[in-house]
């Protein structure tokens, strides 16, 4: 990954594929990609009900269920649509510029 002030360089925009998702880890973080209908979004990738991998979770036109206790989360806002989970996932900024995928890390 390559350092762009606090814009980090995650992938190739060939890499996620429409409904794929993708993890990786900067610095503490531990963070989520996804493309929902060619949209990419970047989220926390834990759950914040259960601490379970969302990358492990479903894609769907909601957003990312999660594996364990299927909270489904808004990828645009972070919040959960149903129970257990009440507490939203952070969500980070995303650009792509020549073919690259950016988010922004605060």
């Amino acid at each position: 990954m390559i350092s762009l002030s606090n814009w980090i360089n995650v992938c190739k925009s060939s890499q996620l594929k429409k409904g794929e998702m993708i993890d990786f880890d900067y610095e503490d973080k531990k963070i989520l990609l996804a493309n929902l209908d060619g949209k990419v979004y970047a989220s926390d990738r834990i759950c914040t009900h259960a601490d379970a991998d969302l990358v492990n979770g479903i894609l769907t036109e909601e957003g990312v269920t999660c594996p364990l206790h299927l909270s489904t989360f808004n990828l645009k806002t972070g919040v959960p649509e149903n129970l257990p989970a009440e507490i939203p996932l952070k969500i980070y900024n995303v650009k792509i510029e020549q073919n690259e995928i950016y988010i922004e890390v605060n």
